[in-house]
């Protein structure tokens, strides 16, 4: 069909002669020299190479072809090349010895090269070590987990172009930040962290809690009852029996009876103030106490020394130390005795205690409104004959265990220390604090608390309209079982209360988290859907 050019007639055919193509493009000449061989040196050894000189060629000819060998294969290594073995190892760990914290991200995925994002970092962690000085003897981590954090988030909002510009005004706003002096203080957190608490905190402070966004959520007597809330007030004119000194009691510490002395009287009790949990030792699993990690099994084992306690549930036998009494009625209804009073609608309560001679008895009451600002803060004055428990530290010195200064008070959990509890500040018993909360709240206010039964106890008040965080955010096992009030608040508000283990609580603190916490289970959680309405009567036939 198409006539051929001859460009390979110089080209012996390699089937011939019994090439069965009737018109080859190749030659069929005999005269034809062979095609040249390959010439293809083989690698020799380094000792024995000679001048390429003295290498002659296999075969003589006038064009020798030869084809260059690749370059011979390197002996496969063991391990990753030494770039990936160092990225390796600066990604095992968070930071290095110097507390200077590392970044563990892929460098394919980084639109910034990674040694300038790692320099930014060093620049963010000096300043935030600067600003969490105070704090660094306590929590050694602060400000490395801050500093990821808060590069983090430069490098989402920003772009390549204006990444150091980013961090070069977040480091200026560090500066700008005053000294925190706790955890739980404002300048605490990466920018980001202080927008989010600020905006929470205005929502939380523009909601003015009021009878009706909290009707839903009063206790049904069901829940008051299940809770361990009184319902009535126990027969008898109460207050027969104030103390128990010179009686025998079981000890709430090491479940042994005691004759209840008051002062310096008062017997050594070794105890644990710590409460059993379930550990894994040596693969088995045993119960240890929290505050000593000792072993409950060991008899003789106490890591705390004070005096012998004695705790009391009963209805009567609290009625007896102290009488119980309901709230005033509202100023409205035809029992109340006085329309001049404005009692609050809403009211936030939290009370502590400490052991005496009576029992487990309030020291300090804390009420704060429905706006979160605080109404009431008392001292409370021990009833006549009521001393609280307490063993002289000179007498704790036999057993070798440095006791903690004050712990009759119980001052790691209530915050009463004979500093602020004395008789220029505890002026007023409990009878005259209970006149000082019937001027502020009566018996159609709405009462909040974290497990509120255990101050309307203390306080000795019988009351049933109440919201209780234990019961707004329950725990995993159900009742009768309850969560920290500062978990909740950590988890649920992002602040930190209750941080110091040897200062102990203050009911103020307590009272306004406990309103914060209901704030935002009203801004987070949907309304409970309205209750259905009632049955219709039926129409009854007529009859002729």
């Amino acid at each position: 069909m198409f006539s051929s050019l001859g460009l390979f007639q110089s080209v012996r055919c390699p089937d011939h002669p019994r090439c069965p193509r009737p018109r080859c493009l190749y030659s069929h000449r005999t005269d034809l020299p062979p095609p040249p061989r390959l010439a293809i040196p083989a690698p020799a050894p380094a000792a024995s190479r000679r001048p390429a000189a003295s290498v002659a060629p296999s075969r003589p000819s006038a064009t020798p072809a030869t084809i260059p060998t690749k370059r011979p294969n390197a002996t496969p290594s063991a391990g990753p090349p030494r770039k990936v073995q160092k990225l390796a190892a600066a990604a095992a760990s968070a930071t290095n010895p110097h507390g200077v914290p590392v970044l563990r991200v892929n460098p394919a995925h980084s639109q910034v090269p990674i040694p300038v994002r790692q320099t930014m970092l060093k620049t963010l962690f000096d300043h935030f070590a600067v600003l969490y000085h105070a704090l660094l003897s306590t929590h050694p981590s602060l400000a490395a987990d801050h500093a990821l954090k808060q590069e983090d988030e430069i490098y989402t909002t920003s772009s390549k172009l204006t990444y150091r510009n980013a961090v070069i005004t977040s480091c200026a706003a560090l500066k700008r930040r005053p000294l925190p002096s706790s955890i739980t203080h404002d300048s605490v957190g990466t920018e980001a962290d202080l927008s989010t608490r600020a905006e929470a905190r205005k929502s939380r402070q523009s909601l003015r809690l009021t009878r009706e966004l909290l009707e839903p959520y009063i206790m049904s007597p069901n829940a008051l009852t299940t809770w361990g809330y009184m319902l009535d007030v126990p027969p008898g004119p109460g207050g027969t029996e104030p103390t128990l000194e010179g009686k025998i009691a079981k000890c709430e510490r090491c479940a042994q009876p005691f004759l209840v002395k008051r002062m310096q009287e008062a017997d050594e009790c070794v105890h644990h103030w710590g409460k059993p949990y379930t550990a894994k030792v040596n693969g088995e699993k045993t119960r240890l106490y929290n505050c000593c990690s000792r072993p409950v099994s060991d008899p003789d084992s106490g890591c705390t020394h004070g005096p012998h306690v004695f705790y009391e549930s009963d209805p009567a036998d609290l009625h007896a130390r102290h009488p119980f009494s309901v709230l005033p009625p509202p100023p409205s209804s035809p029992a109340s005795s006085s329309s001049t009073r404005t009692p609050l609608d809403v009211a936030a309560l939290d009370c502590e205690m400490v052991y005496t001679t009576g029992g487990m008895r309030v020291a300090r009451v804390s009420v704060v409104d429905g706006a979160g600002d605080q109404v009431l803060d008392e001292f409370v004055k021990m009833d006549d004959g009521v001393e609280i428990m307490y063993v002289p530290l000179a007498s704790l010195s036999p057993s070798g265990i440095t006791p903690t200064p004050h712990s009759d008070y119980v001052t790691r959990f209530s915050g009463i220390t004979p500093h602020n509890h004395t008789p220029s500040t505890a002026t007023l018993p409990l009878a005259a604090i209970r006149a000082a909360l019937d001027a502020l709240i009566d018996a159609s206010t709405v009462l909040i608390g974290h497990a509120l039964d255990n101050d309307l106890r203390t306080l000795r008040i019988v009351h049933t309209q109440c919201v209780d965080t234990v019961v707004l955010f329950p725990h995993r096992m159900g009742a009768p079982m309850r969560r920290k009030l500062r978990d909740l608040v950590r988890e649920h508000l992002g602040t930190h209360i209750q941080t110091d283990d040897t200062a102990g609580h203050s009911s103020v603190e307590d009272a306004a988290a406990t309103l914060d916490l209901v704030r935002h289970f009203l801004l987070n959680t949907p309304p409970p859907p309205p209750p259905p309405p009632p049955p219709a009567q039926p129409v009854p036939k007529s009859t002729l």
